[in-house]
């Protein structure tokens, strides 16, 4: 078919701020980076309930990163391997594992993260610097959590009603 359009008006539509600030959320660097925050921020919410703050950040953030997937061509395997590296994360402060769930999860989200985007466009996808950024900060978090768990495994029992020290040489009954 040919178009006949010689003469024809050039017509030149502006986005509306709506139609930029979606064309911003489906970005999957930054898809990525809201669901983490968004986690993370749930996480620590739920771990830490009355700090309103990081359960409705990570609430909002996580929300937006769902919409960025939809509007994206996402791999649901590596989606599936980002939020079982995260969940191998969490139980590694719950779990005495000695560190191999939380080597583990890192494992998952760092392969998660590089089969999550499934497109053939050169360009289209997480960059690997971003990956390892993200990689690093969740093995940073799981080296912190590890050393607080072997802190407070140190550290004497006491009780802390009677102020501090007071059943060390106290005798009971049996």
């Amino acid at each position: 078919v040919r178009l006949a359009t010689r003469g024809a008006p050039v017509v030149e539509f502006e986005a509306d701020w709506r139609n930029n600030l979606l064309s911003v959320l489906t970005d999957p660097s930054l898809a990525l980076i809201l669901m983490m925050v968004g986690i993370y921020g749930l996480l620590f919410e739920f771990s830490n309930p009355g700090f309103v703050v990081p359960g409705v950040v990570g609430g909002i953030c996580l929300l937006m990163a769902l919409f960025a997937f939809q509007m994206l061509p996402v791999n649901y395997a590596g989606l599936g391997l980002i939020l079982l590296g995260v969940a191998f994360l969490v139980a590694e402060a719950f779990v005495p594992s000695y560190g191999a769930l939380g080597l583990g999860g890192i494992v998952a989200f760092a392969v998660g993260a590089l089969f999550l985007i499934d497109s053939d466009v050169p360009g289209f996808g997480i960059p690997l610097p971003l990956i390892a950024a993200l990689t690093a900060a969740s093995g940073v978090f799981i080296l912190i959590v590890a050393a607080m768990a072997a802190k407070a495994r140190r550290r004497p029992v006491v009780n802390m009603v009677a102020g501090g020290r007071a059943l060390l040489g106290a005798s009971g009954e049996l």
